[in-house]
C-alpha cells in the first residue's frame, strides 16, 4: 500500500468511526467529509467505506444508510474512474447489504440499491450476475432486487433491455406467488419500468447495440402479465395498488399485440375511467390513459369510436375540477388530461369541438374556465386539425367575451393569444378578439388584495390586465403574422377615453409594430387613410399623445410611451416633422428619466411640451393642416372632463395651436365654441379657459377681445361671472397706460384664477 492510499485509508477510517456520534449534525458532516474526500480519491475512499462496512457487522443499519448514501455519491460522480476490482466489490457489498434481513427495512435497503444502480451505468453485467443470483425461478425474490432490477432497466437502458426477455419470463410465475400488496406493487412498478425501458429502446435503435430487437419479442410475456394486473390486482381494495396497476397497463398497452389490445380496449378503456371515481388524486390514472389513447390511435381502433363520448365526458370533468390542492400531482394530472384530449382532438376534431364548443355557453365559472383551457390547448397542441375549425371556434367565442368573471376573463386572453399565434385573428370575428384584450389592458386596478378566490389567486381585475398587457406585447412582438392584422388597427383605441387605461401598452406594442414596418422599407409604415376609415386623423393622434404626456407618469408612464408613438409616427403626422422630432423628442425623454412622479415640475413640464407644439407647428408651416389640427383639439375637449389637469393642458395647446393659425374667421369661430361650452362651474377650467385666450392673445389679440366683448351681451354670458371678471380686469390694466398686448401678458402674469368672484367689479389688481 502506498503512503498515500495509507493516508486516505487512515483519514476515512476516521470519518467513519465518527458517523455513530450522537449529534445529527456531525453525522451530516462527516458524510459530507467522505463525499468531498471521494472526489479527489474516489477509488480509496470507495475502498476504504467498503472494507469498514464489511469488518464492522454489528454497526447499526441507520449509521450503514448514511456511508452507503456516500458511497453512491462518489460512485455517481466518478463511475468512469472505477476499476472492475473494485465495482465488483461494491455490487457485492450492496447486494448483501441490501438482502441481508427480508424484513423491509426502507432507507437502509434504498441506500444499497442506489449504489448498484450507480455501478451498473457503467458495470451492467457484473451487477445482472449478482442480482440473477438471487432471482430465481419458483422462489420470490427479496422486493428490493426486483426494484433495482426495475431502476437499472430506466438508468441504463441498452444495457438492461438485451437482459428483459429471460427477466420477464422468470418473473411470470413469481406475480402468482405474490400474496401481500405490497409485493405486487413492486412487480407492477418493474413491469412498468421494463415496458418504458424497452419503448425508449426500440424508438432509439440507430444507435442501440442490439438494432435486431423487436416488439413482438416481449409482446407474450407482456400480454400475460397483463392479465393479471387487470383482470385481477385490478379489483383490489388497496388503493396504492390500483394505482400501481394503472402506472403500469399505460407502457404495457403499447407492447401489446395490435389486435389484442383492440380487443381489450373495450373492457380496458371503461375499467381505466372508472379509477376517476375512486381516487382524488388522478395523475396516474390521466397519465396511463394517455399513453393507452396514443397506442389505440396508433393501430387504427375503431373502438375509440364508441368509447369517445364516456372518454370526452369523463377527462372535461377532470380539467373542471378547481386545483385546490398544493399537490403537484394535481396540477400535473391537468397536463395529462389536457394530453389525452390532445390525442382525441388529432383523430376525432369534429366531435371533439361538438362535445367542447356548447359547453362555452354554460355560465358556470369551472365548467367555462375548464373548457377554455381545453380549448387554448388544443388550438395549440392540434393545430393543423383545428385549421378549417377556426370560423366555428370564433363563433364560439360570444358569450365567454361577455363574462364579467375575472377568471374566466384570464382563461379567454389565454385562448386569444393562441389564436394569435395560429392565425385565428386574421379571420372573420378576429378584430373583436384584439378588441376584447385591449378592453382588459384597459382596466383599472381593483384595491381589494384581502378578496381570495379557494386556491388563492386574487379575484381583482389586476391579474386579468397584467397577463393582458403581456399578451399584447408578446403578440405584437414575437407573433409576425400578426404585425399586419394589429398595424394599423390598434390605432383606432389611442383615442376613446374608455381605453385611456390601455395607453401605454397599446403605444408600447405600436412602436414595436412600426419598428417592425419600417424594417420592410420607408413606405411600409405609412398608413393609407383612405383604406382605413375608422382610423384617428394624424390630428386626433397628435392632439391625444400630447394631452396624455401632460401627466406623463400616470398609467406605467404613458408620457414616454406616448412621446416614442409619436416619434415613429412623424411620418403619418406631417412629412416634414421627422428629422425635428428625432432631435427634440429624445430630449423630452430624457426629462422624464431624470425626475419622477414626486419631482417633475409640472409647470416647467407643460411648458416644455406647449413648446415642442409651437416648434411643430413652425416646421408645419401650413394653415390649413393647423386649423384642422386646432378643430380636433376642441372636439376633444369633452374627453377630458374626468382629468381636469390634462382638460387644462390641452386649453394651453388650443390657445398655442390658435395663436399660429392665420386664418382669423377659423380662430373667431373657436373662441366663440370655446366661451359657448365651457363649463364655468369647474374650478380646473376657468384657468384652462384663461390661459388658452392668452396665449391666442398674444397673435389676435383684437381678435380675442372682440369675442370677448361679444359675450358680455350673450345669455350665456349671465352664468359665467368669471370670465367678467377676467375681462374687467382686462380692462383695469388697459386703464393704467399699458398697450394691448402689455395689458394681456400682465394679466396672465397676476391673473390665478379661483373661481367666479364676489361681484363684477374686481378689478384683481
Amino acid at each position: 500500500m502506498s503512503g498515500s492510499e495509507s493516508y486516505i485509508k487512515k483519514l476515512s477510517t476516521i470519518l467513519l468511526d465518527a458517523v455513530t456520534d450522537k449529534d445529527p449534525l456531525v453525522q451530516d458532516q462527516v458524510c459530507s467529509a467522505l463525499g468531498t474526500l471521494g472526489e479527489s480519491q474516489p477509488e480509496e475512499t470507495l475502498r476504504a467505506c467498503e472494507e469498514y462496512l464489511r469488518q464492522h457487522e454489528k454497526l447499526a443499519h441507520p449509521y450503514r444508510t448514511m456511508i452507503l448514501r456516500a458511497m453512491e455519491t462518489v460512485v455517481s460522480s466518478h463511475i468512469d474512474k472505477l476499476d472492475k476490482d473494485t465495482a465488483r466489490a461494491i455490487i457485492f457489498l450492496a447486494s448483501n447489504e441490501m438482502t441481508r434481513v427480508k424484513e423491509l427495512v426502507t432507507d437502509w435497503q434504498q441506500a444499497a440499491s442506489s449504489v448498484l444502480v450507480a455501478v451498473g451505468k457503467r458495470f451492467i453485467c457484473p451487477v445482472m450476475e449478482e442480482m440473477l443470483t438471487k432471482f430465481q425461478p419458483g422462489l420470490l425474490p427479496h422486493p428490493f432486487i426486483v426494484q433495482t432490477l426495475a431502476n437499472l432497466s430506466i438508468s441504463n437502458v441498452f444495457g438492461m433491455v438485451p437482459f428483459l426477455t429471460s427477466i420477464l419470463s422468470t418473473m411470470l410465475p413469481m406475480l402468482s406467488l405474490a400474496k401481500h400488496d405490497s409485493m405486487r406493487v413492486v412487480f407492477c412498478c418493474a413491469l412498468q419500468r421494463f415496458s418504458e425501458s424497452t419503448l425508449e429502446y426500440l424508438a432509439n435503435l440507430d444507435q442501440a447495440p442490439d438494432p435486431t430487437v423487436r416488439k413482438d419479442a416481449f409482446a407474450t410475456d407482456i400480454l400475460s402479465a397483463y392479465d393479471i394486473l387487470f383482470h385481477q390486482w385490478l379489483q383490489s381494495r388497496e388503493a396504492k395498488l390500483r394505482l400501481a396497476v394503472v402506472e403500469a397497463l399505460g407502457p404495457m398497452s403499447h407492447l401489446l399485440p395490435s389486435e389484442k389490445l383492440e380487443e381489450q380496449l373495450p373492457k380496458l378503456l371503461p375499467g381505466v375511467l372508472a379509477l376517476y371515481k375512486k381516487h382524488a388524486e388522478a395523475f396516474h390514472v390521466s397519465k396511463s390513459l394517455g399513453q393507452i389513447l396514443e397506442v389505440a390511435v396508433s393501430v387504427g381502433s375503431r373502438t375509440l369510436e364508441v368509447q369517445l363520448d364516456s372518454l370526452l365526458a369523463a377527462l372535461h370533468a377532470q380539467n373542471c375540477v378547481p386545483v385546490e390542492s398544493p399537490s403537484p400531482l394535481v396540477k400535473s394530472n391537468q397536463k395529462e388530461v389536457l394530453r389525452c384530449l390532445t390525442v382525441l382532438a388529432c383523430c376525432s376534431p369534429d366531435r371533439l369541438l361538438a362535445f367542447l364548443l356548447p359547453k362555452l355557453d354554460i355560465s358556470n365559472e369551472r365548467i367555462r374556465v375548464g373548457t377554455l383551457q381545453v380549448l387554448r390547448h388544443i388550438i395549440n397542441s392540434a393545430a393543423a386539425q383545428m385549421e378549417v375549425k377556426k370560423p366555428f371556434i370564433l363563433s364560439s367565442m360570444r358569450l365567454p367575451l361577455m363574462d364579467t368573471n375575472n377568471k374566466v376573463k384570464r382563461a379567454v386572453v389565454q385562448v386569444i393569444s393562441a389564436m394569435a399565434h395560429h392565425g385565428y385573428l386574421e379571420q372573420p370575428g378576429g378584430e373583436a378578439m384584439i378588441e376584447y384584450i385591449v378592453q382588459q389592458c384597459a382596466l383599472t386596478p381593483e384595491l381589494e388584495p384581502e378578496k381570495l378566490s379557494p386556491d388563492g389567486e386574487e379575484l381583482t381585475a389586476d391579474s386579468v390586465r397584467a397577463v393582458s398587457v403581456s399578451t399584447l406585447f408578446l403578440v405584437s412582438t414575437t407573433v409576425d403574422r400578426m404585425c399586419d392584422v394589429l398595424w394599423p388597427y390598434l390605432l383606432e383605441f389611442l383615442t376613446p377615453a374608455r381605453f385611456t387605461g390601455a395607453l401605454t401598452p397599446l403605444c408600447q406594442s405600436l412602436v414595436q409594430l412600426a419598428q417592425k414596418r419600417q424594417e420592410r422599407g420607408p413606405n411600409a409604415l405609412l398608413i393609407q387613410y383612405d383604406q382605413h376609415v375608422s382610423l384617428p386623423s394624424p390630428y386626433a393622434i397628435i392632439t391625444r399623445l400630447l394631452a396624455v404626456s401632460s401627466s406623463p407618469y400616470l398609467g406605467d408612464k404613458r408620457g414616454a410611451a406616448s412621446l416614442r408613438l409619436l416619434q415613429v409616427l412623424h411620418g403619418n403626422i406631417h412629412p416634414s416633422l421627422g428629422r425635428r422630432w428625432d432631435t427634440t423628442i429624445p430630449l423630452l425623454l430624457e426629462y422624464l428619466d431624470d425626475h419622477n412622479e414626486e419631482t417633475l415640475p409640472q409647470k416647467e413640464w407643460e411648458e416644455k411640451l406647449l413648446m415642442f407644439l409651437r416648434d411643430t407647428l413652425t416646421i408645419v408651416s401650413d394653415n390649413t393642416w393647423i386649423c384642422q389640427l386646432s378643430l380636433e383639439m376642441c372636439k376633444q375637449l369633452p374627453s377630458y372632463n374626468e382629468t381636469p389637469q390634462e382638460k387644462n393642458f390641452l386649453y394651453k395647446c388650443i390657445g398655442t395651436t390658435l395663436g399660429t393659425a392665420s386664418n382669423k374667421e377659423v380662430v373667431k369661430k373657436h373662441l366663440q365654441e370655446l366661451l359657448e361650452t365651457a363649463r364655468y362651474q369647474e374650478e380646473a377650467e376657468h384657468e384652462g379657459l384663461a390661459n388658452c385666450f392668452g396665449l391666442c392673445a398674444i397673435s389676435h389679440l383684437d381678435n380675442t377681445l372682440a369675442q370677448l366683448e361679444n359675450f358680455v351681451k350673450s345669455d350665456v354670458f349671465r352664468k359665467s361671472i368669471g370670465i367678467f371678471n377676467l375681462f374687467k380686469d382686462y380692462i383695469s390694466y388697459r386703464l393704467s397706460g399699458l398697450d394691448l398686448h402689455a395689458a394681456w401678458h400682465h394679466l396672465l402674469c397676476a391673473h390665478r384664477w379661483t373661481g367666479p368672484r364676489e361681484g363684477p367689479g374686481t378689478t384683481g389688481q
